[in-house]
């Protein structure tokens, strides 16, 4: 791919010759605070543009970046936008935007998995990866690790502070293994790696993979949510996997209770055991659990 392009220029562009390249979802409070600054303040950055031709030979432009400030011209009523043209491929503007994206310092991490995932898609190494977005190489190759394993949800956590990305490495490589995965966990408190809230946000993630399986979906932006055939099934196959997990540890928790009564009674019945008991003074136990042990209300 070229990566040539000219210096550039500032134009004035009307809005509707420009057609956004790499659309994304933006949350209405960031965007109603950049309509804000912009109404306020102006523009202070113009958008950045490719120049192209339509059907009908018209010039038109492809959007690089920019579309939240695009959209609050858009939104404050005005024609035209200060706009940077620059002559680039359709391969080279695509990548631009993609890697503009990722590189926003709050970009959302669903944004990064997606443009990531395009470039891995479009051939690109980690090095060139790293060298576009401005990430390192090490956390673009475990990301495309994470990626290749479906592990969306666990990126999603590393993204956001809650996972380091070699714990969340780590626990991928445990798979569905409940056990696997606590000790990587167990493995990263003991380690320093994970410690305090970020211990607790840590098993609420791995809670949520294995209620909800490990792809994460992006949080709906509007107040109401249109509801479809597909996303009731989803929901109601989810809640019975909760549901199953539930009476599965329910179960194993009554299994459990049962162990600790059986040998109880056992001990109990041992004269020696009893009187090493009284001995100490330990003649009462958990109510819950003595009327188990007793069921004919007899006691130490």
């Amino acid at each position: 791919m070229s990566e040539s392009k000219s210096a550039g220029e500032i134009r004035l562009i009307r809005l509707d010759r420009i057609e956004v390249l790499n659309p994304r979802d933006r949350g209405s409070r960031v965007f109603d605070e950049i309509v804000r600054n912009i109404k306020a303040i102006g523009l202070k950055k113009p958008i950045c543009v490719t120049p192209r031709f339509d059907a009908n030979g018209a010039e038109k432009y492809l959007l690089i970046c920019g579309e939240g400030r695009l959209k609050a011209y858009q939104a404050l009523g005005e024609e035209e936008i200060p706009a940077l043209v620059v002559e680039v491929t359709d391969e080279d503007a695509f990548i631009m935007s993609l890697a503009e994206n990722i590189a926003r310092r709050q970009h959302h991490p669903l944004e990064l998995l997606s443009g990531i995932r395009q470039l891995v898609d479009k051939g690109y190494t980690f090095k060139s990866i790293a060298e576009k977005t401005g990430l390192a190489q090490s956390y673009v190759k475990e990301i495309c690790n994470l990626l290749r394993s479906g592990e969306e949800r666990l990126i999603v956590a590393v993204e956001r502070g809650a996972i380091p990305i070699n714990v969340a490495v780590t626990i991928a490589g445990a798979g569905d293994n409940d056990k696997a995965v606590q000790a990587a966990l167990q493995g990263a408190y003991e380690s320093g790696a994970l410690r305090g809230r970020q211990l607790v946000l840590a098993r609420r993630v791995i809670d949520k993979r294995q209620r909800l399986g490990r792809a994460a979906g992006r949080p709906s932006t509007t107040k109401h949510s249109q509801v479809s055939t597909t996303t009731v099934i989803r929901t109601y196959q989810d809640e019975v996997k909760r549901q199953t997990a539930l009476v599965r540890k329910a179960a194993f928790s009554q299994q459990k209770l049962l162990l600790v009564v059986g040998a109880l009674r056992q001990l109990l019945s041992d004269e020696n055991f009893v009187n090493l008991l009284r001995a100490e003074s330990l003649t009462t136990m958990p109510k819950y659990l003595a009327e188990r042990v007793w069921p004919n209300g007899s006691h130490v």
